[in-house]
């Protein structure tokens, strides 16, 4: 089987070249990044991902969660041994507060690292990546004693973090939700509910697990509005900030799933658990989205790492199978050439380069707007980067997971029959990455988030602030890139008029807009990648030499088989986005 490589060149080349990340994404405390330290925590990591737990996902994926008694949820061997060296090697702490303990080191590097993670075993890195999140929601919304108490734990890696919102009969629509929280005389809270698709709900890798849970008060107003957060411990903790008795609170079951074997997806029973009011009552749900808002790009991360996993196998395998005849192939060897040489084998190859690298660079581009946002000194800027955010993050999140599933499904073709066998991993990552458009908010969901609340909401102003910023750049290119600049202005264009007719069609028909959500997501993504690939193309043309880096002659050429093979499915997009809805979207369906 074909090992997975940390794509550490290219990650050197987001982070210094195109996003120059050493100068505008400084540490906690203002001090800046240097290039020497940045590249050794990347070069570590890297091994870490390589050596460590990609080892260990093949295994963990045959082996899975168990329950070897009721509530007792064992990870599979060897998960355990890696956490131990990820809490020691401070990797729990990276992104985290140096005030808690933390490195205080800027989201854009924190998520490279995950990407790796998550490339080399991505049920593994579900766990860190969870408590992270969870950290982030308490950082947040927790009072200074709730934050001195779990903050550093959760940081040092001693304690976990989960997101406790599903339940049966509540997904999406979170205002249906039946779980409970009965005030007590002491502050506390009894919590009494279930909730479903818990990651990393129980599991045997930390001391003590905290969920985030969503319930209602007894006075809470119906729907959305009435929904608070809660901090419900498996064990309470002591006064010296220990573990002590066990909370009511259990696994009852765990997931048999598709896919992410290793990972322990839950379900959680709080049968009249403690709890502790998290922000404001009644106010959970914005509380809640402060931790989906950093898991819903961290998923994105996740499914660039996956993606370039398969990739990887799909290269390797198709240099090294030989198959049939290729019509230009130079020199030969042997009675059959290398499959890497037909032109169908290269064109799926390259589509899963091109939006690997393409995904990576806008994924990052957007954890450095986070990081502005939180840290920057003027704030208009911090303004700015907070609008772009809100727009880039449905586009990370969703459309990156629907290319992963594509890609991987792509990988597994590159193969042929030997993808579909469990022998050389590549089906494992398609079954890993079909999760990824589920979960953190489904892609139809985001889709909606980004068209309905993005772009209705406002009149299309902050999508404008964000085509205009690609409109500057296509328009500042000399006749050198004219090849990549001009159909990149064609592409914000087609992007302006999209939404002009969008904003149009919503006031006239209420399903409009769910009508149109995903091809337009997939419409803005493209308009991402292609600003991304002009952005990267304009780097390597001025860095080329003929003895030079060979990275920047494989910019180039990605580039244009991006442009000339990919880009133009902006053009049936535009034509679906055009088309009448009505006669599917109202009336009976009875003929379906």
């Amino acid at each position: 089987m074909i090992g997975y490589t940390a794509p550490l060149r290219d990650l050197r080349f987001v982070l210094h070249e195109l996003l120059g990340v050493c100068a505008t994404s400084p540490a906690d405390g203002g001090e800046a990044l240097d290039r020497e330290t940045l590249d050794q925590i990347l070069d570590a990591a890297g091994t870490f991902a390589a050596e460590v737990i990609a080892p260990l996902n093949g295994s963990g994926d045959r082996e899975g969660c168990r329950m070897p008694a009721p509530g007792v949820v064992q990870t599979p061997a060897g998960f355990r041994e890696a956490y131990e060296r990820f809490c020691a090697g401070g990797w729990t702490a990276l992104a985290c507060d140096p005030v808690h303990g933390g490195q205080g080191m800027p989201s854009v590097l924190d998520n490279a690292l995950y990407e790796m993670f998550c490339g080399a075993n991505m049920g593994w890195a579900a766990y860190p990546g969870m408590s992270h999140a969870a950290y982030t929601c308490l950082a947040t919304n927790g009072d200074p004693a709730q934050q001195a108490l779990y903050l550093p734990r959760i940081a040092s890696g001693e304690w976990a973090g989960t997101m406790c919102l599903t339940e049966p009969h509540a997904g999406t629509d979170l205002g249906l939700l039946r779980t409970r929280a009965q005030p007590r005389a002491d502050g506390s809270y009894a919590v009494t509910g279930t909730k479903i698709f818990i990651s990393g709900g129980e599991q045997d890798l930390t001391d003590n697990i905290v969920h985030l849970v969503l319930a209602r008060l007894p006075d809470a107003p119906p729907g959305v509005k009435g929904i608070s957060l809660f901090i419900v411990p498996k064990f309470l903790p002591t006064a010296a900030g220990g573990v002590g008795e066990r909370n009511a609170l259990a696994c009852g079951s765990i997931e048999h799933k598709m896919g992410i074997h290793g990972n322990a997806t839950c379900t959680m029973n709080f049968e009249g658990a403690t709890g502790w009011l998290l922000g404001e009552a009644n106010r959970g749900l914005a509380a809640m989205f402060v931790m989906m808002n950093h898991a819903r790009i961290v998923v994105g991360v996740n499914a660039i790492g996956l993606m370039d996993a398969a990739y990887q196998k799909a290269l390797g395998y198709a240099r090294d199978r030989t198959q049939g005849r290729a019509p230009t192939m130079a020199a030969r060897s042997g009675p059959a050439d290398p499959i890497v040489a037909h032109a169908d084998v290269r064109r799926m190859l390259l589509t899963q380069k091109a939006y690997v690298e393409g995904t990576r660079a806008f994924a990052l581009w957007a954890s450095q707007l986070a990081d502005v946002q939180h840290r920057g000194a003027d704030p208009k800027e911090r303004e700015r980067a907070a609008k772009l955010l809100a727009l880039a993050t449905p586009i990370v999140k969703a459309f990156s997971s629907e290319l992963a599933v594509e890609c991987t499904s792509m990988a597994m073709q590159v193969f042929g029959g030997h993808g579909f066998i469990a022998d050389n991993g590549v089906e494992q990552h398609l079954r890993d990455a079909r999760i990824i458009p589920l979960y953190e908010g489904a892609n139809g969901i985001q889709a909606m988030d980004l068209l309905g609340r993005k772009v209705l909401a406002d009149g299309g102003a902050g999508l404008g602030l964000f085509l205009d910023e690609v409109e500057q750049f296509a328009q500042a290119q000399d006749d050198g890139l004219r090849g990549f600049a001009e159909p990149l202005s064609d592409v914000v264009a087609l992007a302006r008029r999209a939404a002009r007719d969008q904003i149009e069609r919503a006031g006239a028909d209420p399903n409009a807009a769910g009508a149109a959500a995903m091809p337009f997501l997939r419409l803005i993504g493209h308009v991402a990648l292609a600003w991304m690939w002009a952005r990267m193309a304009a780097l390597a043309r001025a860095r080329q030499s003929p003895d030079g880096d060979p990275i920047y002659r494989a910019k180039l050429a990605t580039a244009r088989f991006y442009f000339e093979r990919l880009l133009p499915e902006t053009q049936s997009l535009a034509a679906v986005l055009d088309a009448d809805a009505s006669a599917w979207t109202t009336g009976e369906l009875d003929w379906l």
